[in-house]
């Protein structure tokens, strides 16, 4: 097998261009969490392994900053708190991991993001399962067909590829887009900090 950079740059251009026959799905999924921070709820985000760092990475950018200053907005990686991860896993089982924390913190308003390459991690169904329970909207970022996520979801963008890299390059583009688009409407909103 050769290694080419120049292929795999190709291939993820294909996946990340594909995402335009879904702008207006994505471009909704902003406004829908623009709402939901701007009417002061919160926004939970979850996925497993790289995923994680997409969940993460989605709400330390709305926690701290993405481009400009502006006021705080209330978000929770519940991939972060190792203590809460690994007495959940240890009591319940992994799949409860992130959908014991959604029990605990989301409320009618709130929105949960959900990051799964495959659509089929057993935590993800039952974090979706759990923000349905708790009257909270859903968001999954799935590729790989979408899986049992996508049924789930209470809005779901499914990213046209099998290539996990692939998959995971894709959720960064709509995550920033996320982010920059929460950010705009914060400042349009309120002064600059």
């Amino acid at each position: 097998m050769s290694l080419s950079l120049r292929s795999q740059l190709d291939a993820s251009c294909a996946v990340i261009q594909s995402l335009a026959a879904q702008a207006g799905v994505v471009e909704q999924i902003a406004a829908i969490i623009c709402d939901a921070l701007l009417a002061d709820h919160m926004l939970l985000t979850c996925g497993n392994g790289g995923s994680a760092t997409d969940a993460q990475h989605l709400a330390e950018e709305l926690i701290g900053r993405y481009r400009a200053n502006r006021r705080a907005l209330p978000a929770v990686a519940l991939t972060a708190d190792s203590a809460a991860l690994t007495c959940i896993a240890n009591d319940f089982g992994y799949a409860a991991v992130f959908a014991r924390q959604v029990e605990a913190l989301a409320r009618p308003g709130d929105v949960l993001v959900c990051f799964s390459t495959s659509g089929n991690s057993p935590s993800i169904v039952a974090a979706l399962n759990a923000a349905r329970a708790r009257g909270a909207l859903s968001v999954a970022l799935l590729g790989k067909g979408g899986g049992a996520a996508r049924e789930l979801a209470d809005h779901n963008v499914v990213v046209a590829s099998d290539d996990t890299a692939r998959i995971q390059e894709a959720h960064l583009q709509i995550l920033h887009f996320i982010c920059e688009a929460v950010e705009t409407a914060c400042l349009l909103r309120d002064p600059v900090l």
